[in-house]
């Protein structure tokens, strides 16, 4: 049987939305080779949780280096636009 390596990733993140809307926008991309590559994403709180299990130490890096590029990606959206979406209307007449 093959030895599997196991990474846990846990983000925090401003709010627990914030943390949902990170974990929706980053599973619809399912893992290229999932029978070699398995990720797990959740949400605890405020905090987002990624666990991989791959069957090299390689794969656990890149699969954890993609991760957070797309959490980065994610981040500065959130930071762009939920400033904009907090604001309230402008009550200029």
């Amino acid at each position: 049987m093959e030895n599997w390596h196991s990474v846990t990733l846990k983000i925090p993140f401003a709010s627990e939305k914030h943390a949902l809307i990170a974990k929706q926008a980053i599973e619809v991309d399912s893992e290229l080779q999932p029978h070699i590559v398995k990720r797990r994403i959740s949400v605890d709180g405020d905090v987002l949780v990624a666990e991989f299990s791959t069957l090299t130490i390689r794969l656990a890096r890149l699969a954890a280096n993609a991760f957070l590029e797309n959490v980065d990606l994610v981040v500065r959206t959130i930071e762009m636009f939920s400033e904009e979406a907090d604001k309230s209307p402008s009550s200029s007449s």
